[in-house]
């Protein structure tokens, strides 16, 4: 697993610069055999490992939220020697049930794999939060943004209930703890109608 100060949503896009032992090892791992690996949002500690400040633990405490998100490696480049460049896709949530710290300070864990959202048609009284993002995606290629530096990808599925809410999730600037709460919703209707209470609040949309 992969802590990280930050939250994956399944569709998202996610690049890391990966140098610590612990890690590069397994990411070589996952891209020679096309799995994924899981991403999980840190409660306490640091994305980079340190180092206890007593001995009886080599490593300072992490903790992290028990729904993380898979993810999958698209691109994998190695600039230098320890150094790893990678972009991935989140894929399916997953439910922490046991997990365990190995001796180099990976975390290994059994999960259960979440179900993907399913297709959900955009209702009518939702539809501008849809329009809004369309918006969006339009701006930023007027402005001539790379498709590659896009925050996300085609397809655009601006019909969907998850997939506009997910996107959203990703553009605002919410803490993490809130992101999490609304990754980890199992109806997708909800989630997308959270989201546009935090647009109204932002001012993005109006009544």
């Amino acid at each position: 697993m992969f802590p990280l100060g930050a939250v994956l949503f399944p569709g998202g896009s996610l690049p890391l610069r990966i140098f610590e032992v612990r890690y590069l090892d397994m990411i070589g791992k996952c891209h020679k055999v096309g799995a994924p690996f899981g991403v999980v949002s840190l409660t306490s500690g640091a994305e980079v490992q340190r180092p206890a400040s007593n001995e009886a633990n080599p490593f300072a405490s992490e903790s992290f939220h028990s729904v993380g998100t898979l993810a999958t490696i698209t691109e994998y480049s190695t600039p230098q020697p320890g150094l790893m460049v990678i972009q991935c896709t989140g894929t399916q949530r997953f439910r922490i049930e046991r997990h365990e710290r190995l001796s180099h300070g990976l975390w290994v864990a059994d999960v259960t794999r979440i179900s993907d959202d399913m297709h959900s048609a955009i209702p009518e009284d939702l539809q501008r939060v849809a329009v809004a993002l369309d918006k969006v995606i339009v701006s930023l290629k007027a402005r001539g943004v790379p498709e590659a530096l896009l925050p996300f990808h085609p397809p655009h599925h601006l019909d969907d209930c998850a997939w506009v809410a997910n996107r959203w999730c990703e553009l605002l600037p919410l803490p993490p703890a809130q992101k999490q709460q609304l990754m980890a919703l199992e109806n997708p209707l909800v989630r997308l109608e959270l989201v546009s209470d935090l647009l109204l609040k932002a001012g993005i949309l109006t009544d």
